[in-house]
């Protein structure tokens, strides 16, 4: 049996068409001129908020699944996570861990309270990787190992280890 290039070519031609084929934009992306469903009111220099509430939001969305860039319920990476669940409290919140970690105010580790925000550097040195904290000892991220949001202890070895700061968003 002879294979032509020309029908492989043909053959994943068509396969692959459906993927981009309604020419609909993936969302988060912002389109021009449009706001996103979930846009912020507030800049988070300003954003009053009540951190158990803003922590509250980000607890109920345990589970979901990590997806590399994502910022929606249907997949989060770490800085998504954070943006969002801001975001569901009317507060802007920038979008990358570097970004994020220049905002708000520092916080040291013996002061940290609900809603705060933890870096670690996991991947680089600096921040790498962010979480929030829901109150003790206890934080919620997005993280890619076992790929969904879930609750981790600051003291334990491997986050307390790589450990860099926090900042608080809200008063």
């Amino acid at each position: 049996m002879t294979v032509y290039p020309s029908l492989l070519v043909l053959a994943f031609a068509s396969v692959t068409a459906g993927c981009a084929a309604t020419g609909a934009v993936p969302q988060p992306f912002p389109r021009p001129g449009a706001e996103p469903s979930w846009a912020p009111s507030r800049p988070v220099d300003s954003a009053p908020g009540d951190g158990y509430a803003i922590a509250g939001t980000a607890l109920s969305l345990r589970g979901t699944p990590y997806r590399d860039g994502g910022a929606d319920p249907s997949g989060f990476d770490c800085s998504g996570f954070i943006t969002y669940v801001f975001g569901q409290h009317g507060i802007a919140v920038p979008r990358t861990v570097t970004q994020q970690f220049a905002a708000g105010d520092g916080v040291q580790s013996d002061e940290l309270r609900a809603g705060d925000l933890v870096f670690f550097s996991t991947t680089a040195p600096g921040p790498s990787h962010v979480g929030m904290l829901i109150g003790g000892e206890e934080f919620v991220h997005a993280p890619s190992t076992r790929g969904e949001v879930r609750v981790e202890r600051l003291q334990s070895t491997y986050w307390a280890q790589r450990f860099v700061g926090a900042r608080r968003l809200v008063r």
